[in-house]
C-alpha cells in the first residue's frame, strides 16, 4: 500500500462501470439515432411515425431519470457515468430540437439558442472538472422537464389548441434554460475560485512570493553588511596611512 502524504486525497474504489445504470445511459443514447430516424420518416408527416417517435422518446426520457436513482440507490455513481449520462440528455434533446426544426415545427432560432446553451454548460462541466463536479441544479432540473414537455407536445401529431401549449411550454423551457445557463457560468467561476485545488494553487503562490520576498529582504541585508564592511575598512585603511605629508 502506498502512504497517502500530506494533502494527498485517497479516492475510494469505484464500482465497475458494467452496470445497470451504466447500461440504461447506454441505451438511452442507443435510441437517439431509432428516435430521429423516427421523426423524420416522410419529412415528419407520417401519424404513425410520428407516435412510435414520441414512445421512443418517453422511454428514452424515462432511462434519464431511471438510471441517476438506481446509481444512487445502490452505489453504482462511476465516472463513466458521470460524465456519459449528461452527454446522453444533451444528445437526445439536441436530436429532437434539431428535428422539429427540419420539419418545420419548431423556430431553428430556438433550437439554436437551446443547443448552443447544452453544448456550451457541457464544455464548461469539463474545463472546471479538476476543480470539482457542477451537480445539476433545481433549476437544470425544471429546464430538463419543460423541455420533455414541450418536445413531446410538439413530436406528437397534435393540433388546435395543443400547439399553442406547445409553443408556451417551449417558451417558458427556452426562459429557464438561459436563466440556468448564466447560473452555471457563475457557478464555474465560484467552483474554480473555491474549490480545493484553486486554494491550494493560491497557497503555493503566496508562500512561493513569501520566499520570494524573504531572499529579497536577505540579498539586501548582505548587499547593506557588506556596504557598512567596506566602509569599516575603508576608515580603518585611512586612519592607518595618518595625514598626508
Amino acid at each position: 500500500m502506498i502512504p497517502a502524504g500530506e494533502g494527498t486525497r485517497v479516492r475510494p474504489p469505484q464500482p465497475s462501470a458494467w452496470n445497470i445504470a451504466n447500461a440504461l445511459t447506454v441505451l438511452r443514447i442507443a435510441l437517439v439515432p431509432v428516435f430521429g430516424w423516427l421523426l423524420l420518416q416522410h419529412g415528419g408527416h407520417s401519424t404513425s411515425d410520428r407516435l412510435l417517435a414520441a414512445g421512443v422518446f418517453v422511454i428514452a426520457t424515462a432511462t434519464d431519470r431511471v438510471d441517476g436513482d438506481i446509481a444512487r440507490a445502490k452505489g453504482l455513481v462511476t465516472d463513466f457515468g458521470t460524465v456519459s449520462d449528461p452527454i446522453a440528455d444533451k444528445a437526445l434533446m439536441g436530436m429532437a430540437l434539431i428535428g422539429l426544426s427540419i420539419i418545420d415545427l419548431l423556430p431553428w432560432w430556438v433550437t439554436v439558442v437551446v443547443v448552443v446553451r447544452e453544448v456550451g454548460v457541457t464544455a464548461l462541466r469539463f474545463v472546471v472538472i479538476r476543480h470539482g463536479l457542477m451537480p445539476a441544479s433545481r433549476g437544470g432540473k425544471l429546464k430538463t422537464a419543460l423541455q420533455a414537455v414541450a418536445i413531446l407536445l410538439y413530436v406528437l401529431p397534435l393540433s388546435g389548441a395543443w400547439h399553442t401549449i406547445a409553443a408556451v411550454v417551449m417558451a417558458a423551457a427556452v426562459v429557464v434554460t438561459l436563466a440556468t445557463g448564466a447560473d452555471y457560468v457563475l457557478r464555474a467561476h465560484t467552483l474554480r475560485r473555491t474549490s480545493p485545488r484553486a486554494q491550494a494553487k493560491r497557497a503555493r503562490r503566496a508562500a512561493a512570493t513569501e520566499v520570494e520576498a524573504t531572499e529579497v529582504e536577505a540579498t539586501q541585508a548582505a548587499a547593506m553588511a557588506t556596504a557598512a564592511e567596506a566602509a569599516v575598512t575603508e576608515a580603518a585603511a585611512r586612519h592607518t596611512a595618518g595625514p598626508e605629508v
